[in-house]
């Protein structure tokens, strides 16, 4: 039982948040406002009325925006590692392998926007 203490803290923690959410919840449900408004049921977008249909179309280069964003983020998720453990890499030996393999995967990159732009997909006229 005795190597399971270091995790004390951790249970003590999970235990204080759990009744925290608990105790929110109930006092919100207990003293909040229950009068049903015409102005609390109007529906609102970032404050303002809204405006058209909530099922409009968007436009495709929206969704390619966003699917460029999520490449690239996923990309900067793989490129710091690689840069923080260079030296280790150089260390173990792998110095000029883990090079290689960092510029191919950055060139991989560079021609998928290079396509992405000549595409046209990050012109938003």
């Amino acid at each position: 039982m005795d190597y399971l203490a270091p995790y004390l803290p951790i249970l003590i923690l999970l235990l204080v948040a759990g009744v925290m959410c608990l105790a929110i919840s109930i006092v919100a449900t207990k003293l909040g406002p229950r009068r049903i408004t015409i102005a609390k049921e109007n529906t609102f977008e970032c404050g303002s009325p809204s405006t058209g249909d909530a099922h409009g179309r968007h436009s495709v280069k929206f969704y390619l925006v966003a699917l460029l964003f999520i490449v690239f983020d996923v990309e900067s998720v793989f490129i710091y590692p690689w840069a923080a453990l260079l030296r280790d890499f150089q260390a173990a030996g792998l110095g000029w392998f883990a090079y290689a393999e960092m510029l191919s995967f950055m060139v991989t990159l560079a021609l998928g926007l290079i396509y992405v732009w000549r595409k046209g997909a990050l012109d938003w006229a």
